[in-house]
């Protein structure tokens, strides 16, 4: 099996951990998430309705410098009346959550003030996971079988590095064809970042090799080149964040298409200590109108960017601007709810080439913490003009960690 590596590796190392150290500390690991989502789809006869339930367990040890971790994970279909993405239901929208069981993450580490060493199946999350995430809002979660080193030669400086041999995806055990269990491939993951004083300057290449015939016919494999810069100001009581990129892709590897696209990015938000705006432009350009010669993200946590409703978890042949407007209130604690906050999110989507109009997505959250659990409710209305179809989604969600 291709987890063997992974446990291995923290196997060996959970083994020699007494002789490295006089004191190894293990810390117990656990999470479990209760989640109601319900998506209606106007081009579907039946709306989709998931009760899961979501647990990760497992134990980290720590000795010195090193440590290792294993950890399982399960979810659980308790209201199966979704489309899952592996299991056919051709009536229903799709919901990513498919049941399953099976290793999460395994891996050993070796970490200094200056140097971090990850081995094995591990969470990969880069900037603001745009172009690599752990894709955190589906159960099943998104891992990496990889190396990576974290190096920091001087303060203020860290170059960030990882040789990836497989991706674990959110379709799980059952995943297959299209949507499958795992991607292998050689891929290379590098960023450089600069703390300036106006923000944290970034340079990036992302190599993914995603060699997998029934994905895409490897129409997924890319090369992307480019940089970020991210920073926050204070104004008086307030704070400012903002952040801008760009990038460059183009085919990479066995992939048969032969194309460049553009990426662009400028995002502003503002806290009032209280009252909180926001708004940016974000482009994913196309080349010539061709499926999969528009510029892709396949490892992001996707959910994050360009609407809840997952309209455009692919980029459109023709790419795609998302000009959009934030606004919320936040409090530190009400009564025993810390971290309470409500918000309120609205995309205006375009194509790139031809400038089409797709469609308009109003998103709502409200959440809040008590203790050690985290309650939100989430809500997404896509209003379609030339792409897809209306779509609502609801979600009721708790979020419990030790």
């Amino acid at each position: 099996m291709r987890l063997a590596p992974s446990l291995l590796l923290s196997a060996s190392l959970l083994a020699t951990l007494p002789a490295a150290a006089q004191t190894v500390t293990l810390t117990p690991l656990a999470e479990a998430r209760l989640r109601w989502e319900r998506v209606d789809q106007r081009d579907l006869p039946r709306r989709s309705d998931a009760v899961t339930a979501r647990v990760r367990t497992g134990i980290a040890a720590t000795a010195g410098p090193w440590s290792a971790l294993v950890e399982a994970q399960g979810n659980l279909a308790i209201v199966p009346d979704y489309f899952d993405g592996v299991h056919p239901d051709a009536s229903r929208p799709l919901i990513g959550d498919p049941q399953s069981i099976g290793l999460y993450r395994a891996q050993v580490q070796y970490k200094t003030d200056a140097l971090t060493l990850t081995a094995g199946q591990q969470r990969i999350a880069l900037d603001d996971e745009r172009f690599v995430g752990a894709a955190a809002i589906r159960n099943n979660g998104q891992t990496f079988d990889a190396v990576r080193a974290e190096l920091v030669p001087v303060k203020g400086v860290k170059a960030d590095l990882s040789y990836v041999w497989g991706v674990r995806t959110v379709w799980g055990i059952d995943g297959t064809g299209a949507r499958p269990r795992s991607i292998g491939g050689d891929s290379v993951l590098a960023n450089l970042g600069w703390a300036t004083p106006i923000g944290t300057l970034t340079g990036f290449a992302y190599l993914i090799d995603a060699d997998e015939a029934a994905l895409q016919g490897y129409r997924l494999s890319s090369q992307t080149y480019g940089a970020r810069l991210a920073g926050s100001r204070p104004l008086g009581t307030a704070k400012l964040a903002y952040q801008a990129s760009w990038a460059r892709q183009s085919d990479y590897r066995r992939n048969p298409n032969d194309y460049a696209a553009d990426y662009w990015l400028a995002d502003v938000a503002l806290d009032l200590n209280g009252p909180r705006l926001g708004g940016g432009y974000e482009v994913l350009g196309a080349d010539r109108g061709q499926a999969l010669t528009s510029f892709q993200t396949p490892l992001s946590s996707i959910f994050k960017f360009q609407g809840w409703a997952d309209k455009f978890t692919a980029t459109p042949a023709d790419g795609i601007r998302d000009l959009y407007a934030s606004t919320g209130w936040g409090w530190k604690q009400v009564g025993p709810v810390k971290a309470l906050g409500l918000s309120a999110i609205w995309h205006r989507f375009e194509s790139d080439r031809l400038v089409r109009h797709y469609g308009n997505e109003m998103d709502l959250l409200a959440q809040g913490k008590v203790g050690r659990t985290t309650a939100s409710l989430r809500y997404a209305d896509y209003q379609a003009d030339r792409f897809g179809t209306d779509t609502q989604k609801l979600w009721l969600q708790l979020d419990w960690t030790i």
